[in-house]
């Protein structure tokens, strides 16, 4: 599985969205703050052009509702703990596998290469099991318990850096990187 940039920037914009609480209550009713455009953009560390071209890919899917206005935003149209990874990877990029450009179940193959197709239809279904189990909650809530446990820690912390993501994460080689 490859994740691409637009693929990251849109989670990353839809934990920021879902910790902001923005998120309707059913009938355009709004519950939690609204979230701009140029916020995340700033916030995130996302191109703003790219930005709302993912969000926009988002309205669309029906996972992002937008207010107009000076004070309009984004606001999730479900609550967190009822939108998957799998949900936001897919509004923006599709299908969740491909091999060679084509969905993982279009690629054909035969003679002594005829076993791929089981292959690669297995890894798509346990990238499919992993993303669409895992909600925006289930992020924001080990965000939040991996920046507790860090602050708690002596010499802790991630007090400052405006992401939700908690601690930045560590490569094997122990060199930090950031998304």
């Amino acid at each position: 599985m490859f994740v691409s940039a637009r693929s990251d920037y849109a989670l990353r914009a839809m934990l920021a969205v879902a910790a902001a609480g923005g998120a309707d209550g059913g009938g355009g009713d709004r519950v939690g703050e609204l979230v701009k455009a140029a916020s995340l953009a700033e916030v995130q560390d996302i191109p703003l052009s790219f930005l709302q071209g993912i969000l926009l890919d988002l309205r669309r899917a029906g996972l992002l509702h937008s207010h107009r206005g000076a004070d309009g935003g984004y606001a999730l149209t479900r609550p967190a703990d009822e939108i998957t990874v799998g949900d936001v990877l897919r509004a923006v990029g599709g299908s969740l596998t491909t091999v060679r450009g084509l969905p993982a179940e279009r690629a054909g193959y035969h003679g002594v290469a005829a076993g791929l197709t089981d292959v690669w239809l297995a890894v798509h279904g346990a990238i499919a099991t992993v993303v669409d189990s895992t909600t925006l909650a289930d992020l924001l809530t080990h965000a939040i318990s991996t920046s507790e446990s860090a602050r708690s820690a002596p010499g802790g912390g991630a007090e400052g850096r405006g992401d939700v993501a908690g601690p930045v994460p560590r490569r094997p080689d122990h060199t930090s990187y950031r998304s």
